[in-house]
Parts: structure tokens; C-alpha cells; sequence
């Protein structure tokens, strides 16, 4: 399962950095054959993905479900459920759960039947996210994909005489492009506020305003990711090496941009399990601590969002090393 899991994983990240290289450089390659393949790339990755990201989500907001419940039964133990709303659309206690039982770990009430919501609701999807992983990677269009991908080295549609001669005159400015558009995209962030501690700013707005306040961050987030793998072509285009793994930055890049993709990454999944939160909160007929739970896990998340965009306004802010003059 692990080594499964590793491959998946591989195939995600080089699909999206093959995407991100034909996103920066399509001009120097026909464009109606780079945006069919970068589409194909997007779904493929997109579909690999799923079924990681539902687990990933789960297991975080029952960490937190357990970490609230611990600190005195914040999230919902102090009120008992109303008699008969177990029998609710999804608030049935799953196992051992569902009860309020003394022992060591145990949830109170309202924290262990959201638990068993969320648990039901995001197996639910990762079980369908699983299914379609798998009649995808059996498809003939992912076929097609890998086939495309496998002669893309030798094939490559390049548009003029200067694709095909040195890298750096024709690689240097698009990735600089790259660069500008993210440059861009971060001054549009508030900051300012951002890099001030406990400043409320992920949970001053309403549920419905949440998306598109924490739609310019996903943004920033997408286009650093363009940006680093810009980079690494740029690296493996001087052939100064291999380039950079995941998580790692490139030989001679900024080395800010790694922690700062990874707060994104943190605020990224913060925003979308509160969003979970809020959803499995809506579910008709659920227990008043139930629900009370789900609202504390959403603000709980709500805060995390707030800390990841605190961490990277100070690491964006700070001075790259070698910039102070002497």
C-alpha cells in the first residue's frame, strides 16, 4: 500500500510540473497541442489526487476533534444531545464512537457524532474518489496521456527556430513572466494585516464570503507553484543538475519559496476542512451538539488558516540571505 501510495504520488507531481512547464513556456511550443495536453494533465492529476486529499482532510479534522474534546470538552461535550435526533440524517454513532463512555480518549457526545459524520461523509467520498483513480489509470484516455508524455522528449511542437536553439534567451524571460505574475499576486494579499498576530481576519466574514476571501491566496499558491517549477526548468536547462524534489528548492533559487509554498499548502488545507466543517454542518436533523461541535471544528480550522497566512507573510517578508548590503 505504501509503495502504491509513493507511485500515485510521483505520477501526481510530475504530471503537475510537465502542466506548470507547459502553462509558463506555451509560447514556444504550438499552443492548441499544449492546451490539449494540459488539460488531459489536469484531469489526470486532478483524479489521482482525490482520493489523498479526502483522507488527508478526515484525519485532520478528527486530530482536531480529539485535540478540542481534550481540552475539557470545548467542542461540544457540555451539551447533551436532544432525545431522539440520533436517528437524524447522519448523526447515528459509528462503533465505539458514537457514545459519551468515560474511558481514557473517549469523546464527549456532540465531538464523537460529528466525528462520525465527517467520518461517514469523507469515506464516503474517498471511497468514490478511489473507484474513479481506478477506471481512470484503466482508461484508454489515460493511455493516450502516457503515450503523449512518452514521445513528448523527441516530439516536442516547437514553434520557431529560436525554441530550438539555446535554452536561456528564450527560457529566461517567460520564467521572468512567471515571476511578475506572482510578484503581482502577492501585493494584491493583504498583508499587512495578515502579518499581524491574532488578527481575526480569516473568521471576521461570513461563511458565504469565506471562498472568495481565501480565493486570492489559492491563487498566490498556484502561481508560487509556477513559479518554482519555472525555475527548475531553467535549472535543468543550463544543466546545472536534476532539479529540485517536492519540497526542495532549486539550486540557487530564492529559499523562501519552499517554506512559502508549504504555508500555502497548510492554508490550502485548512480552508477546504473548514469548508468541510461547515458543510457536514448543514446536514438536516442533526443534534444542537453536534452541530455546536462542527462550528467550534470550523473555527478551529478557521484559525489555522489564519496562522498559514501569518507564516507566510513573515517568511515573504523577510530578507533573502545575500540581500543586505554590506
Amino acid at each position: 500500500a505504501a509503495q502504491t501510495a509513493e507511485a500515485v504520488r510521483q505520477l501526481r507531481c510530475a504530471a503537475r510540473r510537465l502542466n506548470g512547464a507547459l502553462h509558463t513556456y506555451r509560447p514556444l511550443v504550438d499552443t492548441a497541442w499544449a492546451d490539449q495536453l494540459r488539460a488531459e494533465l489536469s484531469w489526470l492529476s486532478g483524479t489521482l489526487a482525490r482520493e489523498y486529499a479526502y483522507a488527508a482532510r478526515l484525519d485532520r479534522l478528527l486530530g482536531a476533534l480529539h485535540r478540542l474534546a481534550s481540552d475539557g470538552g470545548a467542542a461540544g461535550g457540555g451539551e447533551p444531545p436532544e432525545g431522539g435526533a440520533g436517528g437524524g440524517t447522519g448523526t447515528g454513532g459509528g462503533g465505539s464512537s458514537g457514545g459519551s463512555g468515560g474511558g481514557p480518549g473517549a469523546l464527549p457526545m456532540g465531538a464523537a457524532r460529528a466525528g462520525a459524520l465527517l467520518e461517514r461523509q469523507l469515506r464516503l467520498a474517498r471511497t468514490r474518489a478511489h473507484s474513479a483513480a481506478l477506471q481512470a489509470l484503466g482508461s484508454s484516455r489515460f493511455h493516450a496521456v502516457a503515450d503523449a508524455v512518452a514521445v513528448l522528449a523527441s516530439e516536442a511542437p516547437l514553434t520557431s527556430d529560436e525554441a530550438a536553439g539555446q535554452a536561456a534567451p528564450v527560457l529566461v524571460p517567460l520564467a521572468e513572466q512567471a515571476q511578475r505574475r506572482l510578484l503581482e499576486a502577492v501585493d494584491a494579499l493583504p498583508l499587512a494585516r495578515a502579518e499581524a498576530p491574532y488578527n481575526a481576519e480569516a473568521l471576521a466574514r461570513s461563511l458565504a464570503a469565506e471562498a472568495q476571501q481565501d480565493a486570492a491566496w489559492h491563487q498566490v499558491r498556484l502561481l508560487l507553484r509556477l513559479h518554482r517549477y519555472a525555475e527548475e526548468v531553467l535549472l535543468w536547462g543550463s544543466g546545472s543538475g536534476d532539479g529540485a524534489g517536492e519540497d526542495a528548492p532549486a539550486p540557487g533559487s530564492d529559499p523562501r519559496l519552499a517554506p512559502a509554498s508549504a504555508a500555502l499548502d497548510r492554508h490550502r488545507d485548512a480552508a477546504e476542512a473548514a469548508a468541510a466543517a461547515a458543510a457536514a454542518a448543514r446536514t438536516p436533523r442533526i443534534a444542537p451538539a453536534t452541530a455546536y461541535a462542527l462550528g467550534v471544528l470550523h473555527a478551529d480550522q478557521r484559525h489555522d488558516v489564519e496562522a498559514a497566512r501569518f507564516a507566510f507573510g513573515r517568511l515573504w517578508n523577510a530578507k533573502p540571505p545575500g540581500s543586505e548590503k554590506g
